[in-house]
């Protein structure tokens, strides 16, 4: 029997909706957390400025420099990561973030969060980045939280990512 699947979250979040899913996926997943945290003068994302910033950082891919993580990403079996979407972009903290660590992770997985379209451009944009093929993918939008369906989301991510890990474990234990 093999032992179950290490799995960290690591998220940005301007406004604190991508924190709160990234609390609840780890919480549901068993999984440790790590916010993506920036460097410098310039990292302060809150308010009209913050935003205005935040949207022209992703629309003009202008990178940004992050912290490295806490967690030893090589502990870890998977790592998902979460990010905001901003004008059908995934945020710039976030892509700086895979950018940095892509050769330390061994698996990944992507959500974003956001407030209607724009999902598949911004987690097509972490994969590049990540240069990885992700186990999973959720999009969770503002129109889900109002319905309460971000659970149902949640808890389809998660099974598909424990899945397609044991799936891994077992191939990689055969051989």
């Amino acid at each position: 029997m093999t032992a179950p699947s290490r799995i960290l979250v690591v998220y940005y979040s301007r406004s604190g909706t991508t924190q709160r899913i990234a609390e609840l996926l780890a919480a549901e997943l068993g999984a440790d957390l790590e916010p993506i945290r920036e460097q410098g003068e310039h990292s302060a994302r809150s308010g009209a400025r913050g935003y205005v910033r935040s949207l022209l950082d992703a629309l003009r891919h202008r990178d940004v420099r992050v912290m490295s993580p806490v967690h030893d990403l090589s502990a870890y079996d998977a790592i998902v990561v979460g990010t905001p979407v901003w004008a059908s972009r995934a945020s710039a903290p976030a892509v700086a973030w895979l950018k940095a660590q892509r050769e330390r992770i061994r698996h990944l997985a992507l959500f974003c969060t956001l407030g209607g379209r724009g999902s598949q451009p911004a987690l097509d944009q972490l994969a590049k980045a990540a240069g990885k093929t992700p186990l999973a993918v959720c999009a969770i939008t503002a129109h889900d939280l109002r319905r309460r369906i971000d659970g149902t989301k949640r808890q389809g991510f998660g099974q598909k990512l424990r899945h397609r890990l044991a799936k891994l474990q077992q191939t990689e234990w055969i051989d």
